[in-house]
């Protein structure tokens, strides 16, 4: 019976919290064009690579040897035992922009609170790029993700073909709780 209702719940999260979070991130684009959205979003996932490398330049290794990488600048996060998130980012392969992606957040459990961060998911190698691509990848509650600090490169490497890195900016979740990521890619047009 649990088992249900924590099945029931989560499916709940993934279809209702996300949508509505991706409601609000469209009417905010609105207000801009969309080159000024593109541009915006270009200018914020160079700004997270930049915070991300002053934080602990041993990533430098995932940006070399990696077969690409996500990166998702901004990702918002709000809940009470439901809790869903949101955030838009940049996919790349052998270092050349190839298209943008979203993530959608959803998770139950004991958990109150707002918060906002950055995360890196790098490829290993060009199936897990193209698993990507076809939007045929999420996590779900195994996943592991490293919260970001100095020294946390050296200790960490692919599991299951990525490297997960988060960076905290800003807010607070008190959570135990689990959920998953699910990722939608859309190739750059030029």
């Amino acid at each position: 019976m649990l088992r249900k209702i924590v099945v029931a719940s989560l499916t709940l999260a993934f279809v209702l919290l996300p949508y509505s979070m991706a409601a609000r991130a469209k009417d905010y684009a609105k207000q801009k064009s969309p080159a000024e959205a593109r541009a915006e979003l270009k200018a914020e996932v160079q700004s997270a690579i930049a915070r991300f490398k002053k934080t602990d330049p041993g990533i430098e290794r995932f940006f070399k040897d990696s077969a690409g990488y996500a990166i998702f600048p901004t990702i918002g996060k709000i809940g009470f035992i439901f809790a869903g998130g949101y955030g838009e980012g940049e996919v790349y392969e052998a270092g050349k922009l190839i298209g943008v992606a979203s993530l959608s957040v959803g998770t139950v459990g004991l958990q109150a609170g707002a918060q906002e961060y950055s995360e890196i998911v790098f490829f290993k190698d060009k199936a897990d790029v193209e698993r990507f691509r076809q939007n045929r990848f999420e996590f779900d509650a195994s996943a592991s993700a490293v919260v970001w600090k100095s020294g946390s490169a050296a200790a960490n490497d692919y599991r299951g073909g990525v490297a997960v890195f988060v960076l905290p900016t800003g807010g607070v979740m008190a959570e135990a709780a689990v959920g998953g990521q699910k990722f939608s890619f859309k190739p750059e047009t030029k």
